[in-house]
């Protein structure tokens, strides 16, 4: 039997996995439900399962889904909440937007993943309190969002800073990278694709495998190009990656030294500026229920 208590709805749309959640109108989580990613329709029919049974918990007052990319993330557009050409096999052209308004009556707020993390980590999270946050996710690709003055960077878009050009690390020269499209990009030499590609599962690697300097390296330069262009005031880095404990500390270390102290006094040390998300694994999760939740205020 439904309760009539108001609950708020999300889902953190991940390659691999869908993570579905309720909160609280305080944005205290009360359920949430992993599954896994197959074709469109097996999947969200089981994310539809989940938020059905959640109706026991309460009514569904707002709804927000924070999802891989490239998708469509502009309201104006006709194809708002649609996915764009992924490799993913059957997912082009999926609108998650539409799909999930005709199951639950719904209006859908739709933006990436990474944007919706970032939103999570700067209202409740390691960026909280901050006016200008980054946050970069490093799994089997590599995203970011950004947000300057509560304004997204690239909106109506969002940025693909995961294909920026990185300079190459002297111990990985050889390397043609995993991108289909630029090879040695950020993605193409940081993803955990590609440490699988030229070393094995990262969670096999070592400490002191030469791998993780090297990974170490291609983010600080992904943290430097954010500092020196935006002069952000910090830079969340989350990911399944990121699980290596070891890897913060490396980044952290490497971005001091390609900082040279250049800025000065102005600029804010590797470990002041960038961390591993406030919010752990719910980070893209609550941000896809804050989403939703905004959308509810602003209509």
């Amino acid at each position: 039997m439904a309760s009539n208590l108001p609950i708020l709805g999300g889902i953190d749309a991940g390659g691999t996995t869908f993570k579905c959640g309720v909160s609280d109108p305080n944005g205290n989580l009360l359920k949430t439900h992993r599954i896994p990613v197959s074709s469109p329709t097996e999947t969200l029919e089981g994310c539809v399962e989940f938020f059905s049974q959640a109706s026991a918990l309460g009514t569904l007052q707002s709804f927000g889904i924070a999802s891989f990319g490239p998708i469509d993330i502009d309201p104006s557009s006709k194809r708002y909440g649609t996915i764009l050409e992924t490799p993913k096999p059957g997912w082009t052209g999926t609108n998650l937007r539409e799909f999930f308004e005709d199951k639950l009556s719904l209006n859908v707020a739709v933006d990436t993943d990474v944007n919706g993390a970032l939103l999570a980590e700067m209202t409740k999270g390691a960026a909280a309190g901050a006016d200008s946050a980054a946050y970069i996710t490093v799994g089997t690709g590599i995203g970011a969002g950004i947000s300057i003055n509560g304004e997204y960077a690239g909106a109506p878009y969002h940025p693909e800073f995961g294909h920026i050009s990185l300079r190459r690390h002297r111990d990985d020269m050889s390397f043609e990278g995993v991108c289909p499209f630029h090879g040695d990009c950020l993605e193409g030499l940081a993803s955990a694709r590609s440490i699988r590609t030229r070393w094995g599962e990262p969670i096999d690697l070592q400490e002191d495998h030469l791998g993780w300097d090297i990974i170490a390296d291609y983010l600080a330069q992904a943290c430097r190009t954010l500092t020196l262009t935006l002069r952000l005031e910090r830079i969340v880095i989350g990911g399944g990656l990121l699980l290596a404990p070891h890897l913060l500390g490396r980044i952290q270390c490497a971005y001091d030294q390609q900082m040279a102290k250049y800025l000065g006094a102005q600029a804010l040390s590797g470990r002041d500026l960038i961390t591993t998300p406030g919010l752990g694994d719910d980070a893209g999760l609550v941000g896809a229920i804050l989403l939703g939740g905004r959308a509810l205020v602003m209509s």
